[in-house]
């Protein structure tokens, strides 16, 4: 009989727990120090490559990708937790170049949650992933006793084709690769904010919450690998985005404040929350960095593919390995770092 095998070691890494707590908002730097010993620990190429997806190869090349949602309040202007958890999947999912196929769904739900919330979430997933073409596969549920959570929680694990020209990375990005975002930024977190503290602006700002995945297709099919890096602007920001894009690909990237779009009622409450909206949480934004030669015609692709306000926003060169720095209306320039922890928690 062969023995069992023996446990693997798992030594502590050279990081003193005692000084790290979780908290409300953690996030930004924090979370960024507390996971960097998992890479190690859990050390493969396709998680080397830090995406917020994986693109693994079982005969042919897909992409998997796992989330969980735990926005607070559940329904909100322009969405709810369903509907998030359905564009959250499927877009992780398009910013690895892949076209999403199937979702897995997991529920855990507080005891008293009552039976119709519960039913229009479930609609709202329906009605989402029909909208994307995404079959909802299996799934799980689980009900914790009351105290034990916050009314409904989701986890989804979604699965999609690699689309055959994606070559998507932070490795691949190039001095001079020019960035595009697809739209104004900031709406999500405001929506989120307004309803949880009781905020009432003069217009309705609604959650941006969207899918993504055919514009990106429609990036691929024309562009294919001149597009070198996607990420979708949600936890953290555009900025935030943009800072882990620059660490990770070891380049310099400059933006103009001037060319980011910033909904004029977004930017308002910003202003009176204290907020930077680029700082803010999107579910329908998206940063593409391409070679410099197609840019003008991958910006009017974005347009013509539903988001009007899509705008080329910066640069990356050289200069300043792993930094952002964003230059202001007046001329001046201001770095765009990681922030110790989220403005917004529990955004998505």
């Amino acid at each position: 009989m062969n023995p069992l095998p023996t446990a693997m070691a798992c030594p502590l890494p050279k990081l003193d727990f005692s000084e790290i707590q979780l908290g409300h908002g953690s996030g930004g730097i924090l979370m960024q120090k507390l996971l960097e010993p998992l890479f190690g620990l859990f050390a493969n190429p396709a998680l080397s490559e830090r995406h917020d997806g994986a693109v693994v190869s079982t005969g042919g090349r897909i992409a998997i990708t796992t989330d969980s949602f735990v926005v607070s309040p559940i329904f909100f202007p322009g969405g709810d937790i369903g509907r998030l958890a359905v564009h959250g999947t499927v877009n992780d999912l398009a910013m690895c170049g892949a076209y999403p196929r199937y979702l897995a769904l997991g529920l855990i739900l507080e005891e008293g949650l009552p039976v119709l919330d519960l039913w229009k979430v479930l609609c709202s997933v329906r009605e989402a992933a029909d909208r994307c073409s995404v079959a909802i596969v299996t799934g799980d549920t689980k009900v914790v006793e009351r105290g034990k959570g916050d009314r409904i929680f989701l986890h989804a694990t979604g699965v999609g084709d690699l689309h055959p020209q994606a070559a998507v990375s932070a490795r691949r990005i190039r001095p001079g690769d020019q960035i595009l975002l697809n739209g104004p930024v900031g709406a999500h977190g405001i929506a989120i904010l307004s309803v949880r503290e009781g905020f009432a602006f003069e217009s309705s700002i609604e959650s941006d919450t969207a899918p993504l995945h055919q514009s990106v297709v429609r990036l691929l099919d024309r562009f294919g690998t001149r597009v070198h890096f996607l990420r979708d602007a949600t936890r953290g920001g555009l900025a935030t985005v943009l800072a882990e894009a620059a660490q990770q690909g070891s380049k310099g990237i400059e933006v103009d404040e001037a060319r980011i779009p910033v909904d004029e009622e977004v930017g308002s409450a910003c202003e009176i929350l204290g907020l930077d909206p680029l700082y803010v949480a999107n579910e329908g934004r998206f940063v593409a960095l391409v070679a410099p030669e197609i840019a003008e015609e991958a910006l009017t692709e974005l347009r013509h593919s539903g988001w009007p306000k899509a705008a080329a926003i910066g640069t990356v060169g050289e200069e300043h390995p792993g930094k952002v720095l964003l230059r202001s209306a007046i001329g001046g320039k201001r770095p765009l770092p990681l922030l110790p922890g989220e403005q917004l928690p529990r955004i998505c």
